[in-house]
């Protein structure tokens, strides 16, 4: 291995060195205590040493890094204390997570290390999110991200890169291509025959780096990074390496020819840097041993220090309550002054209010910048606050959406706009795992939202007519709302955008333009979690969302004689169960209304959930009426069979004389 000493001064190659000693001791030491039974897992990192501390030591300590289970080093070299490593690699809670997650699955803002989840592809979008922040508040600075060849083929890997060249986004992609995904060769990976060489697919700058020579990899990346700095763009490397042991332990290395092994020994990023080093005269037999007693000490002391700490004890309050991170809901009043306008115009001023109050808020999707959105609901919001904040997105919902995730991590807020509620299944991995999970796992926070267009009743066929928050409201860690009324819907859409959690926002589109009503016109919250109550009596409790609401209205207009509590929940997630159980409690008969398919729907658990706690005021089953359990059709005649309007009078009808 060929090392150019004059790249790097001597005081760093000597710094160089003990920080990739570092890491290849601490995995030494891993590694017994994994046959001791005192870890649950290691997935090493051994060979790989040079590309985790050339990356993290060519970044300033203020520029985030996203890094892979094998990135060890990268964690080392920004200093993180080790007992509090072998306490989360133990589930103790002086770790990262609480005992929550293991290993390499954590941040810390503190160390602006921002850690994987094991779904590998969303974490390239959530740098674009990081450097996109970092753009807007013009920092100069550089975000790098890690994959390895195996998550190239992943569609987020696309859909981050042309997200991050459209917007040149200060983003260093680094690949460690160590010639296994799990088991899988790199031949049965890719046929292209560099993986830098997709960069030019994306227009975007790429090279090849010696992945096991510690100068070239600092250097290079330095040398980069200072670019980056002063043009912002983003630079694909592509690290060439070698697994020396197993995807984890537990695999082995059988599938893997020996003489590839030995090959790869000779290439050891650790021996033959120390080879070199003591060639110059820069190190020295003596030192070595001196680093090395360092660093076992350290090693020694600060696992004393971790198993010495108890195991952590149960607290299901805390536990339930770290699903979310607290929201101090501020409740801002209206004054009197309204006008009579549709449920999209209520959206779009509560939009449009909130970015004029939230200087730090951006708004994304597909076509709605100079176009307005598909709705038209951001028609001229380019004029109001420049393309920066209003910002067209490729048609790529798993990246954008986790480019919303970096935004909230590196302190802006964000709002989504899914074309339709339907498109977001292409976008659902990031939603249900990453922004979902990430306060309750490291306690960082997903502050984002995004609005779902959804519903039938327009002839839209089965691509853009599903409601399918019933996806949403059964994954803890989201909040789901979904108004009836362009007055919900304006102090509703406020309220989330202040949270600081993750919030689908449903609006349905069949609403969009035919449901008036007088509204301020001034900025208002209103609170989740409390239902509207829409009619009063004592017959049957009526309970739905969204159009429901208004085809229950229609019915109960049809028939005068029945004195019925209409429910209009407003948020499904938080529930206001409190109210249902109220007027359950009073009328003795309950029947749901939902536009979604009945099995597995909002009205399922609702019917459970009363049944467990009103049983005995019951005076007859509980019903639940929803539309077909089939896709949803194009033409008028068999949607219209497919929606429950017609159904809901009859049925309760039937309810009423049970």
């Amino acid at each position: 291995m060929q090392y150019k000493g004059d790249s790097v001064d001597k005081a760093m190659q000597l710094k160089l060195y003990q920080r990739m000693l570092k890491p290849r001791l601490i995995e030494e030491k891993m590694l017994i205590l994994l046959r001791q039974g005192k870890i649950s897992k290691w997935f090493s990192g051994i060979g790989q040493e040079a590309i985790a501390v050339g990356v993290t030591s060519a970044l300033r300590p203020d520029e985030y890094i996203l890094p892979m289970h094998r990135n060890l080093g990268v964690f080392t070299t920004r200093n993180i204390p080790l007992h509090r490593l072998f306490s989360q690699w133990q589930g103790k809670g002086n770790g990262f997570t609480n005992g929550r997650d293991r290993s390499f699955h954590f941040g810390t803002q503190e160390y602006k290390i921002v850690g994987m989840i094991s779904h590998l592809g969303p974490q390239l979008g959530v740098a674009d999110g990081i450097a996109l922040a970092d753009l807007l508040k013009q920092n100069n600075k550089v975000t790098a991200v890690f994959t390895g060849e195996g998550g190239t083929s992943e569609g987020d890997f696309h859909e981050a890169l042309n997200l991050a060249a459209v917007w040149d986004l200060p983003v260093l992609f680094c690949i460690e291509n160590n010639g296994y995904g799990l088991s899988t060769p790199t031949n049965e990976q890719y046929r292209c025959e560099n993986l830098a060489d997709k960069g030019i697919g994306y227009g975007m700058e790429s090279h090849i780096v010696e992945g096991n020579n510690i100068l070239e990899v600092y250097s290079q990346v330095d040398f980069i990074c200072n670019s980056m700095r002063k043009n912002p763009r983003p630079v694909l490397l592509e690290f060439r390496t070698f697994r020396m042991r197993g995807h984890e332990e537990a695999s082995g290395t059988k599938y893997v020819p020996q003489q590839l092994l030995d090959a790869w020994e000779e290439k050891d990023p650790i021996v033959n840097f120390e080879n070199f080093l003591l060639e110059e005269k820069i190190l020295s037999a003596h030192l070595i041993e001196t680093f090395k007693n360092e660093i076992y000490a350290e090693i020694d002391y600060d696992l004393k220090k971790a198993f010495a700490e108890n195991e952590i004890e149960v607290d299901e309050t805390k536990e339930l309550k770290d699903v979310y991170k607290e929201f101090d809901y501020q409740q801002i009043n209206h004054n009197s002054t309204t006008k009579n306008i549709r449920l999209i115009d209520a959206v779009s001023q509560g939009l449009k209010q909130s970015m004029e109050r939230h200087e730090n808020l951006v708004v994304m999707g597909q076509d709605i910048a100079d176009y307005g959105g598909v709705f038209k609901i951001t028609e001229g919001f380019v004029e109001a606050f420049g393309k920066d904040r209003v910002r067209n997105t490729p048609i790529c919902e798993s990246a954008v959406v986790s480019a919303a995730m970096g935004l909230s991590i590196n302190g802006v807020k964000s709002v989504v706009e899914m074309q339709f509620a339907d498109f977001v299944s292409t976008g659902f991995n990031p939603v249900v795992n990453y922004l979902a999970k990430v306060h309750y796992r490291w306690g960082e926070h997903a502050d984002v939202v995004i609005r779902m267009p959804c519903g039938a009743g327009m002839g839209a066929g089965p691509f853009h007519s599903q409601t399918n928050e019933a996806w949403f409201t059964k994954t803890p860690g989201l909040k789901v709302v979904y108004p009836a009324f362009p007055y919900d819907a304006k102090g509703l859409l406020a309220t989330s955008i202040n949270d600081p959690n993750p919030v689908l926002f449903f609006e349905h589109k069949g609403l969009y333009r035919n449901i008036y009503q007088d509204v301020p016109e001034d900025y208002y919250t209103l609170p989740f979690g409390k239902a509207s109550l829409l009619r009063e009596g004592a017959d049957i409790t009526v309970v739905s969302y969204g159009l429901g609401v208004h085809w229950a209205l229609e019915s109960l207009n049809d028939n005068p004689d029945i004195k019925a509590d209409l429910i209009d929940l407003r948020t499904l997630q938080p529930m206001d169960m409190d109210a249902i159980y109220i007027s359950v409690k009073k009328t003795g008969k309950l029947i749901i209304l939902q536009e979604d398919s009945l099995f597995g729907g909002v009205a399922s658990d609702i019917c459970a959930l009363v049944v467990e706690n009103c049983f005995e005021f019951l005076d007859a089953p509980i019903k639940r009426v929803a539309s077909l359990e089939t896709p949803i059709p194009f033409s008028k005649n068999l949607e219209n069979n497919y929606l429950p309007k017609e159904r809901f009078g009859q049925e309760l009808l039937n309810l009423l004389s049970y």
